[in-house]
């Protein structure tokens, strides 16, 4: 089970990143920012200084259809925001 899902690629987020060199990742619910930290400086070879998490909980919502009322929600989400040391990079369009 792999702990970082995929990264937050929004105009927020792409701002943060190249201000103050903090990137978001959507990550495994059950992980720990010691986890978060090793499977980030892995996987992209940088040093992280801070990584702040948030839980998002299920967003619940209900239709009504000729059958009855359906009730239903997403999934959980984790968020991790990740600060990279002073002149790393983490450069998510290249092909490699």
């Amino acid at each position: 089970m792999s702990v970082l899902i995929k990264p937050i690629i929004t105009e927020k987020m792409t701002a943060d990143s190249e201000l103050f060199n903090r990137y978001g990742f959507y990550v495994n619910p059950t992980a720990n920012k010691l986890q978060i930290k090793e499977a980030v400086e892995t996987t992209y070879g940088v040093s992280v200084e801070k990584v702040r998490t948030m839980n998002y909980g299920p967003n619940r919502r209900t239709r009504y259809t000729k059958t009855g009322i359906q009730h239903g929600k997403t999934n959980m989400r984790k968020k991790a925001i990740v600060d990279v040391a002073e002149g790393d990079i983490i450069d998510f369009y290249s092909n490699l």
